[in-house]
Protein backbone atom coordinates (compact mmCIF):
# COMPACT_ATOMS: atom_id res chain seq x y z
CA UNK A 1 0.00 0.00 0.00
CA UNK A 2 1.42 3.37 -0.98
CA UNK A 3 2.02 5.83 1.78
CA UNK A 4 -0.24 8.33 0.00
CA UNK A 5 -3.21 5.93 0.51
CA UNK A 6 -2.70 5.78 4.27
CA UNK A 7 -4.85 7.99 6.46
CA UNK A 8 -3.03 11.22 7.21
CA UNK A 9 -1.20 11.41 10.51
CA UNK A 10 -0.33 14.63 12.24
CA UNK A 11 2.18 16.75 10.30
CA UNK A 12 5.83 15.93 10.94
CA UNK A 13 9.23 17.19 9.86
CA UNK A 14 11.19 15.78 6.95
CA UNK A 15 14.82 16.63 6.25
CA UNK A 16 15.49 17.94 2.73
CA UNK A 17 19.11 17.60 1.65
CA UNK A 18 20.25 19.68 -1.33
CA UNK A 19 22.51 17.63 -3.62
CA UNK A 20 24.58 18.30 -6.71
CA UNK A 21 26.01 21.32 -8.43
CA UNK A 22 24.69 23.92 -10.82
CA UNK A 23 24.30 22.80 -14.43
CA UNK A 24 27.42 24.04 -16.29
CA UNK A 25 25.28 24.75 -19.38
CA UNK A 26 23.27 27.36 -17.44
CA UNK A 27 24.42 30.96 -17.36
CA UNK A 28 25.05 32.69 -14.04
CA UNK A 29 22.01 34.87 -14.78
CA UNK A 30 19.74 31.82 -15.22
CA UNK A 31 21.06 30.27 -12.02
CA UNK A 32 20.64 33.52 -10.08
CA UNK A 33 17.06 33.84 -11.32
CA UNK A 34 16.32 30.31 -10.01
CA UNK A 35 17.99 31.17 -6.68
CA UNK A 36 15.91 34.34 -6.39
CA UNK A 37 12.70 32.37 -7.13
CA UNK A 38 13.78 29.78 -4.53
CA UNK A 39 14.05 32.40 -1.77
CA UNK A 40 10.57 33.76 -2.59
CA UNK A 41 9.12 30.21 -2.71
CA UNK A 42 10.89 29.22 0.50
CA UNK A 43 9.80 32.35 2.41
CA UNK A 44 6.17 31.78 1.38
CA UNK A 45 6.24 28.14 2.56
CA UNK A 46 7.92 29.11 5.85
CA UNK A 47 5.19 31.74 6.38
CA UNK A 48 2.52 29.07 5.66
CA UNK A 49 4.11 26.67 8.18
CA UNK A 50 5.00 24.13 5.46
CA UNK A 51 8.77 24.57 5.77
CA UNK A 52 11.34 25.47 8.38
CA UNK A 53 14.50 27.38 7.67
CA UNK A 54 17.66 25.36 7.08
CA UNK A 55 21.13 26.42 6.06
CA UNK A 56 23.59 26.33 3.20
CA UNK A 57 26.76 24.40 4.00
CA UNK A 58 30.26 25.86 3.67
CA UNK A 59 32.80 24.14 1.40
CA UNK A 60 35.22 23.17 4.16
CA UNK A 61 34.51 20.34 6.58
CA UNK A 62 35.89 17.52 8.68
CA UNK A 63 35.04 13.83 8.82
CA UNK A 64 35.39 12.17 12.23
CA UNK A 65 35.93 8.41 12.19
CA UNK A 66 37.19 5.81 14.64
CA UNK A 67 40.64 6.27 13.11
CA UNK A 68 40.78 10.04 13.40
CA UNK A 69 39.76 13.38 11.98
CA UNK A 70 40.10 13.94 8.24
CA UNK A 71 40.07 17.31 6.45
CA UNK A 72 37.37 17.79 3.81
CA UNK A 73 35.74 18.32 1.41
CA UNK A 74 35.39 14.66 0.63
CA UNK A 75 35.95 13.79 -3.01
CA UNK A 76 34.73 10.23 -2.44
CA UNK A 77 31.25 11.58 -1.75
CA UNK A 78 29.08 10.78 -4.78
CA UNK A 79 27.06 13.97 -4.49
CA UNK A 80 27.95 17.40 -3.19
CA UNK A 81 25.73 18.28 -0.23
CA UNK A 82 24.98 21.99 -0.53
CA UNK A 83 22.56 22.53 2.33
CA UNK A 84 19.43 21.40 4.10
CA UNK A 85 16.04 22.55 5.34
CA UNK A 86 12.89 21.01 6.73
CA UNK A 87 9.49 20.32 5.18
CA UNK A 88 6.38 19.94 7.33
CA UNK A 89 4.01 17.38 5.79
CA UNK A 90 1.72 14.48 6.68
CA UNK A 91 3.58 11.93 4.54
CA UNK A 92 6.88 11.38 2.77
CA UNK A 93 5.05 11.54 -0.57
CA UNK A 94 3.60 14.94 0.33
CA UNK A 95 7.04 16.20 1.42
CA UNK A 96 8.50 15.02 -1.90
CA UNK A 97 5.71 16.69 -3.91
CA UNK A 98 6.28 19.96 -2.09
CA UNK A 99 10.04 19.72 -2.66
CA UNK A 100 9.48 18.98 -6.36
CA UNK A 101 8.31 22.61 -6.74
CA UNK A 102 11.77 23.96 -5.84
CA UNK A 103 12.85 26.38 -8.60
CA UNK A 104 16.51 25.28 -8.36
CA UNK A 105 15.68 21.83 -9.77
CA UNK A 106 15.72 23.31 -13.27
CA UNK A 107 19.37 24.33 -12.83
CA UNK A 108 20.80 20.94 -11.86
CA UNK A 109 20.26 20.46 -8.14
CA UNK A 110 18.34 17.53 -6.69
CA UNK A 111 16.89 16.86 -3.26
CA UNK A 112 16.80 13.88 -0.95
CA UNK A 113 13.82 13.85 1.41
CA UNK A 114 14.22 11.80 4.59
CA UNK A 115 11.87 11.22 7.51
CA UNK A 116 13.27 11.20 11.02
CA UNK A 117 13.27 7.97 13.02
CA UNK A 118 10.96 8.15 16.01
CA UNK A 119 12.74 5.38 17.92
CA UNK A 120 16.16 5.23 19.54
CA UNK A 121 19.00 3.50 17.73
CA UNK A 122 19.42 -0.23 18.38
CA UNK A 123 22.01 -2.70 17.17
CA UNK A 124 19.18 -5.24 16.89
CA UNK A 125 16.89 -3.19 14.63
CA UNK A 126 17.21 -2.80 10.85
CA UNK A 127 17.89 0.88 10.28
CA UNK A 128 19.69 3.11 7.78
CA UNK A 129 22.98 2.27 9.56
CA UNK A 130 22.49 -1.53 9.43
CA UNK A 131 24.80 -3.23 6.92
CA UNK A 132 23.37 -5.80 4.54
CA UNK A 133 23.71 -9.28 6.03
CA UNK A 134 24.23 -12.52 4.14
CA UNK A 135 21.37 -15.00 4.33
Amino acid sequence: MSESCSPPAHPREFLVISLGQWDPQRSPEEIQAAIDRFYVWHAQLVAEGKMKVGQRLAKEGRRVTRTGIIDGPFSETKEVIGGYWFVIADTLDEAARLSSQNPCLECGLSYEIRPFESIRASAFAITSETPARSA
